[in-house]
């Protein structure tokens, strides 16, 4: 939790989106302040795992190695975070409320009902391009499919740290540093976050940018409300997890009941 004194005010916060006990960390000097060249420090390293996330297939391309590849997409940022900011890296999460449970499980939903929506409209005015994890999962069963899912919920963590902590770094260097608005730098960091976290899935759907920045880009705000409310990385990160999980399921469910000929 951060400090009373340093909580914005009530005309700084959105409303009931953000819990009255808790504010972001690092861009205002709570719990500790990290500086320009910390985040680009930080910055670097989220680079660096997404390098890492995109060729170590390469080199561990089968079994616990790619496991291992998901681990490191997160871990070098998280590394990279506790040079700069000591044990003070572990102000990203929060303890867990019964109630995050709950907002894990709702944003997933709403972020499935977004993406289906958002698809409906991609699907009726563009050529859309399929993602392939998704579609593939119908493919697979037994120990195959098992590692799927446990491989992706660590990957997925990966994306969350991808995302908030140039979130976070944004946050420090408009709000914290060049005097802009609480609200508006919260608004004006999360869709810089959406595009860049759009551009980094381009590969996924075949560069085909209006479908990425369309769906991954407003999936991408939706996903990272939870964590503006909670402060927490686990819970939006449980909130991507789940809502990726429930569209493996849907594929596999699709491929069990599509008829044979």
């Amino acid at each position: 939790m951060t400090d009373a004194s340093a909580l914005p005010d009530e005309n700084e916060r959105f409303g009931w989106l953000e819990r009255k006990d808790d504010d972001f960390p690092y861009y205002r000097g709570h719990p500790v302040e990290v500086s320009t060249g910390g985040w680009i420090v930080v910055l670097v390293a989220v680079v660096l795992g997404f390098v890492e996330l995109l060729y170590g297939p390469r080199f561990m391309p089968v079994g616990g190695g790619r496991f291992v590849v998901a681990f490191l997409y997160w871990a070098i940022p998280l590394a990279a975070l506790a040079l700069v900011a000591g044990r003070h890296w572990r102000a990203l999460f929060r303890p867990l409320r019964a109630a995050d449970f709950l907002w894990m499980i709702g944003f997933a939903i709403l972020n499935v009902i977004v993406t289906l929506g958002t698809g409906t409209i991609i699907t009726r005015l563009l050529n859309a391009t399929a993602n392939k994890a998704i579609a593939g999962a119908g493919h697979l069963a037994g120990d195959d499919l098992l590692q799927l899912f446990a491989r992706s919920g660590i990957q997925l963590i990966g994306e969350e740290v991808m995302s908030i902590l140039p979130f976070l770094a944004l946050m420090y260097w408009l709000c914290g540093r060049g005097g802009m608005g609480r609200k508006s730098a919260i608004v004006v960091a999360a869709l810089i976050v959406a595009v860049l976290f759009a551009a980094e899935h381009l590969p996924t759907y075949n560069w085909n940018i209006p479908q990425t920045l369309l769906g991954v880009g407003v999936a991408r705000i939706v996903l990272l409300l939870p964590y503006i409310m909670t402060k927490n990385l686990a819970v939006s990160a449980g909130a991507h997890i789940l809502n990726d999980w429930m569209f493996f399921g849907v594929s596999v469910l699709s491929a069990a009941t599509a008829p044979t000929n």
